[in-house]
């Protein structure tokens, strides 16, 4: 069992191999970062509504530019996507309009084919209502369908819809009329800056701290504060952002996961990881790695060279998930060593070899804070850890 869980270390690291991102997939990114990407904004307005002259009128001069079905009409307000291609995405979306498949404020990803360098890119796509007036309940609402597209439905998939719903329901207060007169000023820039705000900030991050990227996912993985001096206000969030995407939270089988880890680190005297900003690179003070984040870190760096913020994000993932199996592998073997000195010695040879004892212990020791048996062993384990690593030094 052993050799089967440490064997699978390089499987995991090696995304590059995985159907999560093929070949091709990864040679279309060069050196330079290509922000392949694209937004389209329309006007969804349901045929028995009723409309202001202004709104006949404007509706008018973009006769051209709208799809009308039985009972709504769908029309091209903004978008960045080539000429050829925009009506393409128009008769896609009217398509999915008309099978009820988009609801209000839920965006979904999929993949559409269009008249594009990339031909199939992953598509977000989300129906943003507007509140229906009391006097009229019941009449068929207006409201806007914004999609974003860029990489592949499964480079989008990785990217939680609700991180992606939260940046569009951000345009909500800028829709307000269809005339849409603040177009140039606060809806376009916006939209244009879905790329860079919802996926690029993984990528921002490696390039800010670099190879001490592996500090940084300690941090995370022990729930262990980090404080940023002398940065702006983006870089802040994008660590704050990256911090909780690599974090255990949702990846556990007990829910409980996330807030032991949160008590262990409370019981024991730890700093709070301090990063300044002053100087690039930046300086880390009160920093801690084991050797399972300094494996991952490599990986890390070897995508951000690729300019793939998709890749890195998979990569993260799959960082989680190893942490993930071996937390349960170590859970598994503490029950065993309760009835065996032998599963004891496998469950030291596990620790030894993974890299993560130290989290891993951390968390054990929380979780079975209530099993008498259990806190003797993860003690015991502990101590041959500590004993090691003197030893090393």
């Amino acid at each position: 069992m052993f050799t089967s869980q440490t064997s699978s270390f390089q499987d995991s690291i090696d995304v590059e191999e995985r159907d999560d991102f093929d070949s091709e997939e990864i040679a279309g990114y060069s050196q330079k970062i290509q922000l392949n990407c694209y937004y389209t904004i329309y006007l969804y307005q349901g045929t028995r509504s009723e409309a202001s002259g202004e709104n006949v009128a404007w509706n008018q001069r973009r006769a051209d530019s709208t799809t009308s079905q039985d009972d709504f009409s769908l029309t091209l307000i903004d978008s960045s996507l080539p000429s050829e291609a925009e009506p393409e995405l128009r008769t896609y979306i009217s398509r999915r309009l008309s099978k009820g498949a988009l609801l209000g404020g839920m965006g979904n990803i999929a993949t559409v084919e269009l008249s594009i360098p990339e031909q199939a890119v992953g598509c977000y796509c989300c129906l943003l209502e507007q509140e229906r007036s009391p006097e009229q309940p019941d009449a068929d609402g207006n409201g806007y369908v914004i999609c974003f597209m860029g990489g592949s439905e499964k480079g989008l998939n990785l990217y939680p819809l609700l991180e992606l719903d939260k940046y569009v329901q951000g345009l909500h207060s800028s829709l307000q009329t269809p005339e849409l007169q603040n177009l140039e000023t606060e809806v376009r820039p916006y939209l244009s800056r879905w790329y860079e705000e919802s996926v690029m900030h993984i990528y921002r991050v490696v390039q800010l701290v670099q190879s001490n990227i592996s500090f940084l996912l300690h941090a995370a993985l022990s729930h262990t504060l980090v404080e940023l001096n002398n940065s702006d206000e983006r870089t802040k969030a994008d660590v704050s952002r990256f911090i909780k995407a690599a974090s255990l939270q949702g990846l556990s089988q007990q829910d409980t996961t996330t807030a032991s880890l949160c008590t262990a680190i409370s019981e024991d005297t730890h700093c709070d990881l301090v990063i300044d900003c002053s100087i690039s690179p930046p300086t880390l003070s009160n920093a801690v790695s084991n050797r399972f984040c300094d494996d991952w870190s490599q990986a890390f760096l070897n995508a951000a060279e690729r300019c793939n913020p998709f890749l890195l994000r998979q990569i993260l993932e799959n960082f989680k998930l190893k942490a993930i199996q071996d937390m349960n592998s170590l859970k598994r073997f503490v029950r065993q060593a309760e009835m065996s000195h032998y599963a004891l010695f496998r469950c030291f040879l596990f620790l030894q070899g993974c890299g993560n004892g130290d989290v891993l212990l951390q968390n054990a020791r929380a979780e079975h804070s209530d099993l008498p048996e259990a806190c003797s062993i993860i003690a015991v384990l502990e101590e041959f850890l500590k004993d090691q690593s003197q030893a090393q030094a």
